[in-house]
């Protein structure tokens, strides 16, 4: 009894101290493998250290060397901020104005398009196909395509042209897109309450698009805020599909991005240092993307008047 009453007098009662005893696996877990890398690749992006000798304290000569000395970390910076800029947005309205459309109809319906629509996310390399259609011999489908009707006369080897290998690279990161965030679209579209609509009509609304812009998305702005960090995410951190397609290096590191580039310097150069650093510098990218879309987000719902 005495021991309650210390816990109340504190603020902390014998229930708050079983929620956080039910939490504690979870949060050990989340800060040995989420927290801490993420401090270790801070500390580690400040020194020298190639796994086997005793790490070596540089300062900040891992940052400057990214924009000094570097010249592959500028190509695939660029890489990834194209790449990023076309496929996240368009990825994102994709994912939900296919929601929003799927939603118009009765549910059986609406259940066979979501699986539809979602199948490329549920097979884990359902990217290998479109290998096969922009296979570089005759045999791929494209190729065989374009040289039975006479459009070409020699196969073309898509992921090796440079003028090529990138628009394809989005177009499949687009069929992969509608993944958790289109789900999440699907789910929040269909908790938005009728009786919103009904007082937005005697309001005045008369219009799909106010209908959309007052009521739907001002409703779902946490899912689209979900939705838009699984985009973000899914965008900064593509690395399988390009360099199964197109293979690493690719031509004059044309379709590289930063994730593989990473993944090349530690794990085939063993500069941990330096890939660190690099990784730093991608996240605070991130994180800056995440807050930008956080602003625009807010601009939803507000008068256009």
């Amino acid at each position: 009894m005495k021991r309650d009453l210390k816990a109340k007098r504190k603020g902390i009662t014998r229930e708050d101290i079983s929620y956080y005893a039910v939490m504690a696996p979870f949060l050990i877990f989340f800060f040995v493998f989420n927290i801490l890398p993420v401090l270790a690749s801070m500390v580690l992006s400040f020194f020298d250290y190639d796994m086997v000798s005793k790490p070596i304290f540089t300062g900040l000569e891992n940052y400057s060397r990214m924009f000094s000395s570097d010249s592959v970390f500028l190509t695939v910076l660029g890489n990834t901020l194209r790449f990023s800029i076309v496929a996240g947005p368009i990825s994102f309205l994709l994912a939900f104005l296919l929601a929003w459309m799927i939603n118009e109809f009765s549910r059986t319906v609406r259940v066979i398009l979501t699986f539809i629509f979602y199948a490329p996310a549920l097979v884990g390399n359902a990217y290998f196909i479109w290998q096969v259609f922009f296979s570089g011999d005759s045999y791929g489908y494209l190729n065989n395509f374009l040289i039975s009707f006479g459009f070409i006369t020699e196969p073309i080897n898509w992921f090796q042209n440079t003028s090529y290998n990138m628009t394809i690279i989005i177009i499949v990161q687009l069929w992969m897109s509608m993944g958790v965030s289109f789900l999440a679209n699907i789910a929040g579209l269909q908790n938005v309450s009728t009786e919103l609509y009904e007082a937005a009509a005697i309001d005045g609304v008369r219009t799909r698009w106010h209908e959309l812009w007052y009521v739907t998305l001002p409703s779902m702005k946490s899912i689209l805020l979900f939705s838009s960090v699984m985009q973000i995410q899914a965008v900064f951190s593509v690395s399988a599909v390009i360099t199964t397609l197109a293979g690493y290096p690719s031509v004059n590191n044309s379709v590289d991005v930063l994730v593989s580039y990473i993944s090349d310097i530690g794990t085939a150069r063993y500069e941990m240092g330096y890939a660190s650093a690099l990784s730093i510098f991608l996240f605070f990218m991130v994180l800056a993307f995440r807050f930008g879309i956080g602003a625009l987000l807010n601009l939803v719902g507000k008068s256009d008047r």
